[in-house]
Order: C-alpha cells, then sequence, then structure tokens
C-alpha cells in the first residue's frame, strides 16, 4: 500500500500549492493527488473548488479567470503563519515538481458538457506529457472518462465514487476501461473492496486519517491510502 497526499498534503501544509507538493516530497513521499480545473484561456490550473473563498478568501470563479488573474490568488488564507506565497498554479508548474514521483492522481472536476470535457482533455494530455508511466486520471464525472476513452488515451483511468452506487461502480468503471476506482472511505466496506479487487482493479480510499483504519484498509491490501496527513501515517504505518 501507498501513502497517497491528498491535494498534497491538506492537513498539513496549504492543499494543491507548490508548498504542499514540496513539503509532501520532502517527507519522502512520493505519490500524490491533486485536483484540475480548466480557464476560460484553456490553461489547467490545480485548485479543488469552483471558486477562491475558501483557500484564498477572495471572491471571484476560477473559469471565470485567465491564467495571469488566477496567478494572483494566496492560497493561504487557513495558514497565515505558512512562510512562503502560494499563488495559484499551473499544471505545468506542478508537474515540474512531481518529476521523480512514482504515482500521481490528477483528478478532474466536474465539467458542464461534452465540449467542455473534449476541451479540456486536449489540454491535458498536453500538460502530462512525459508522465505517462506515473499519472493516473481520475473523475467522478463519467463525461471526462468518456472523452478519455475516445480519444483513446495512453493514461492510465480511476473512476471516483461517493455516492452509495455499490457494484454498479465496477460496471462503470469496466464500461470506461478504468484501471481503478477511488472509493469514499465511507463506502469502502470490507466486500466492496474485495468485489472491486476480484474485478481486477486497483483501489485507492479517500480520505483517510485515522491510523487505524489505516492499518486496516492496509490489511484488506488496498493500492492507495489517499490521506491529509501523511507524516502521521509515515509514523504509524510499516510500508
Amino acid at each position: 500500500m501507498r501513502i497517497i497526499g491528498h491535494r498534497g498534503a491538506r492537513g498539513e501544509a496549504p492543499e494543491n500549492t507548490l508548498g504542499g507538493f514540496r513539503y509532501l516530497h520532502d517527507l519522502g513521499v512520493r505519490a500524490v493527488e491533486f485536483d484540475v480545473r480548466q480557464l476560460k484561456d484553456d490553461q489547467l490550473v490545480v485548485i479543488h473548488d469552483d471558486d477562491f473563498v475558501r483557500t484564498t478568501g477572495k471572491s471571484q470563479h476560477v473559469e471565470s479567470c485567465n491564467l495571469s488573474e488566477a496567478q494572483q490568488f494566496d492560497h493561504r488564507h487557513q495558514w497565515q503563519a505558512w512562510g512562503f506565497e502560494e499563488y495559484t498554479p499551473s499544471l505545468p508548474h506542478v508537474m515540474g515538481c512531481l518529476t521523480d514521483f512514482e504515482h500521481i492522481e490528477v483528478e478532474i472536476k466536474a465539467v458542464t458538457n461534452e465540449a467542455a470535457a473534449e476541451r479540456l482533455i486536449l489540454q491535458l494530455h498536453q500538460d502530462l506529457i512525459g508522465f505517462e508511466q506515473t499519472a493516473t486520471i481520475t473523475s467522478f464525472d463519467v463525461k471526462i472518462l468518456a472523452a478519455l476513452q475516445q480519444h483513446q488515451s495512453h493514461f492510465k483511468r480511476g473512476l471516483l465514487v461517493e455516492i452509495p452506487i455499490g457494484e454498479y461502480a465496477i460496471e462503470l468503471a469496466q464500461q470506461y476501461e478504468c484501471h481503478q476506482i477511488g472509493w469514499k472511505d465511507q463506502l469502502a466496506t470490507d466486500q466492496i473492496i474485495q468485489f472491486t479487487q476480484q474485478a481486477e482493479l486497483a483501489v485507492s480510499v479517500w480520505t483517510v486519517n485515522d491510523v487505524e483504519r489505516a492499518k486496516h484498509l492496509q490489511q484488506l491490501g488496498i493500492e492507495g491510502l489517499i490521506t491529509d496527513v501523511p507524516q502521521l501515517m509515515l509514523q504509524h504505518l510499516k510500508l
């Protein structure tokens, strides 16, 4: 089982920032998950929410910005003691920090329609050149998975599941030729993990911040433990 830093290491550093990814790297962790959205100028940035309010304190919708505008927002709103400014990173800048990472889960946030999915995937494939062996593209949005399938993407892909649809999720993952399923922790019962493994799909579970729960999932043989607190997990898990 690998420890995967959630949005970098959002419980220990500002989420989805270059500083957060460097912090994870300095811990010795070489697996990460983060979120991607597309701006109005087609550029891709790494941010979870569809606006900047929670992480920067500024009221602005992400997709209404171009890259130069997005990069003016400092994501230390909840991290006043963090020593360095953390402006919205572009996807290429983030990938530049991850050249020696072994596992990179690139979560694409939901889009409005198939045309938006197509537009995003075209830019995504450009930004991920060179990471074909380490990057897995994940999404809750089947429009994204369908666009990847239509383009015969060389990148592994994964379905993310946060609502209780049970084994239907496995059928969906197979339909879109996914390599893995990322189960929300509350849905990741022993049985559903076993069913997923029997379908020869890799399993990531998110977001796991309890050490005893992590130990149990490790015993079940999951591939990826997505956590806000990678340092805590490193201290308590035998890997």
